[in-house]
């Protein structure tokens, strides 16, 4: 088990009353399987990932990750215990402007002091598993959509994460596009014994998923194993208590 939720409940006032975004989740994620979190907008699923991913405390409730109790660390220790243990790729990619390609990847490894042979030897094992070598010296500017996410998921494993964490990673592209990535993160998350999970309603993503939870109103209505299931549509999985 990579992630556990245990009785959290994440809240934020506005105008004056209190608005609760989830409301007691448990919640266990598996080890070396690609689990989506599905909901329709504002159903709490990027704050549930944000939670898992240790970019937001609950405001209730624990949230164990790779067996630490994340909720009881300090906020300096929290940020370093992410960069380690959690890798993030984003729907608007957020790669850095002026860096190249090779650059982009290598920043986290930066970031955790590995040597500058093992940064180079990881880029280049990175960029040739996401079809990118010959793109290393490239801007993000120049690049396709496409290939802007390819070049996010090299750096989302470049420090070897046990979790990555996807925000809606395929809003931005066209289908085509978008089918050729889900199945890159697939293999990419098969090849680094990875767990990815996801925040989406994307059909294509369900349907390459191990597992599913669907959520509604900050709340788990199903819990979903096998992909076979997962043919059944998700809102008529989603009515049953």
């Amino acid at each position: 088990m990579i992630a556990r939720l245990v009785g959290v409940t994440k809240s934020y006032t506005l105008g004056g009353a209190r608005l609760d975004a989830l409301a007691d989740i448990d919640l266990s994620i598996q080890d070396n399987r690609f689990t989506v979190l599905s909901g329709a907008s504002g159903s709490g699923k990027t704050t549930l990932l944000n939670l898992v991913g240790c970019i937001d405390r609950p405001s209730a409730g624990h949230v164990f990750v790779d067996g630490q109790d994340t909720s009881a660390l300090t906020d300096e220790a929290l940020s370093d215990f992410r960069a380690a243990s959690v890798g993030f790729i984003f729907q608007s990619f957020n790669l850095i402007s002026v860096l190249s390609c090779e650059e982009n990847v290598e920043y986290p490894l930066l970031l955790a002091g590995a040597d500058p042979e093992h940064r180079r030897r990881r880029v280049r094992e990175l960029l040739a598993a996401v079809g990118l070598q010959g793109h290393a010296s490239h801007l993000p500017g120049q690049l396709s959509g496409g290939q802007r996410q390819r070049v996010a998921i090299a750096r989302a494993l470049a420090n070897r994460p046990k979790l990555v964490l996807a925000d809606e990673p395929t809003a931005n592209l066209d289908s085509a596009t978008g089918a050729s990535i889900i199945a890159l993160m697939r293999d990419m998350q098969q090849r680094e014994h990875t767990a990815f999970v996801f925040s989406s309603h994307d059909p294509n993503i369900l349907s390459q998923a191990d597992d599913a939870v669907f959520i509604r109103d900050g709340r788990i209505v199903d819990r979903v194993t096998s992909p076979a299931v997962l043919a059944v549509s998700p809102p008529a999985m989603g009515e049953r208590p």
